[in-house]
Parts: C-alpha cells; structure tokens; sequence
C-alpha cells in the first residue's frame, strides 16, 4: 500500500510539473488536509456520544443478554467447537460488538477468538471449518446500529445521519446469510473439507 500511494504521489507531482498545475497539485493536497482534519475532528465528538451510548447499554446488560440469545445459535453454527470452549465466548463478544458497530472493540476479541480457535486446530497452517466460519462472520456482520458510518455521516454534516440504521440492517443481514451459505457449502465439498484433510495427512 505504501508503493501505490508514493506511486500516485509521484504520478501526480510529475504530471503537474509537466503540465504546468503543479500549484493545482500543491492547492489539492491542502485543501485535502484541511477536510480530512476537519472530518477526523467532528468525527471525535460523535463517535464519544456513541461509544457512550454503548457503554450504558453494557453496563445495563444489553450486551450480556445479546451475548447470551446468540449462543444457541454459535452452538449450531460451530459444532466442532465445544459449546463450552473460551472461543465461544470470544466469538460471541466479537459478533457483538460487530453489531453494535463497535469495530475497534471487535478486533480484540477477533483476534483473541481465532487463538483459541487455533488451540483446537491439529494441523498448523491450514485453517478449520470453525476459523472459515468465523472469519466470514466477521467480515460481514450484522449491523443493528453501524456507530462508526453513523459518527461518518455527522461529522460531514449529514442532515440526517440515522437513516441508514434501516438499509444497514438489511444489506448486513443479506450479507451475513449469504457468508454463513456459502461458508458451509465450501465445507461440504472434499477439496475442502478438513476432516478428510486431516484423514489424507494421518495415513501418509
């Protein structure tokens, strides 16, 4: 990534040399800094109310009862995993910390998950049902209330940033179900599925 911006830096500042809007070039990269330290000022106010907002339902064990309706169904959805492990429970706070739209608190326990998922795994390298299943709930998950696009929209001054708490919930869902199908149909077919893997590595 570090290439492809110093590349577009380059690109640029030649162009306008060569093209004589090298003051259009330097004008740009201003007024650019300028919107991005005026966004990441205003989103800092919104995002604090938010994360306070989240806070308080934590503390009123909204988070708790959410965590505690979603292990029956983590239960069916990672049946190799003990429904008693630690993973659970990570995996449990990361998806909802997800849904509440709290991405810096999810990756914490995402990481913390794929951990003690890894503790289950007795082939190194190669990743198990649960950690494929995981990582595409992760990346797609549900969003009840998206605080970090929400703080986005208010902070460039969208006059009603909320309304996307509706279309988010759709699109995110639509997301979720389609990962989880996909995930285990992958599962299903013998290129990848990993008990067989595992039998092909014993008998060798």
């Amino acid at each position: 990534m570090n290439k492809i911006w110093l590349s577009m830096m380059l690109i640029a500042v030649v162009t306008g040399v060569f093209t004589g809007h090298l003051s259009d070039v330097v004008l740009s990269v201003t007024e650019s800094a300028k919107f991005a330290f005026s966004l990441a000022f205003g989103l800092t106010g919104v995002m604090s109310l938010w994360l306070g907002v989240m806070k308080i339902a934590e503390a009123a064990g909204l988070l708790a009862l959410l965590s505690r309706a979603l292990k029956p169904l983590l239960v069916r959805l990672f049946p190799d995993v003990p429904a008693d492990h630690p993973a659970m429970g990570s995996m449990t706070a990361n998806i909802t910390a997800n849904m509440f739209g709290l991405n810096n608190a999810a990756t914490p326990f995402g990481l913390r998950a794929m951990q003690e998922l890894a503790e289950l795994n007795n082939r190194s390298g190669v990743a198990t049902n649960a950690m494929c299943t995981f990582i595409t709930l992760h990346s797609s998950n549900l969003q009840v209330v998206p605080v970090t696009a929400i703080a986005l929209l208010a902070a460039a001054g969208a006059i009603h940033p909320t309304d996307i708490i509706v279309p988010f919930l759709l699109s995110s869902f639509c997301a979720v179900i389609t990962a989880i199908v996909i995930s285990k149909i992958m599962e299903r077919k013998s290129r990848y599925r990993y008990a067989e893997i595992k039998n092909e590595e014993n008998s060798v």
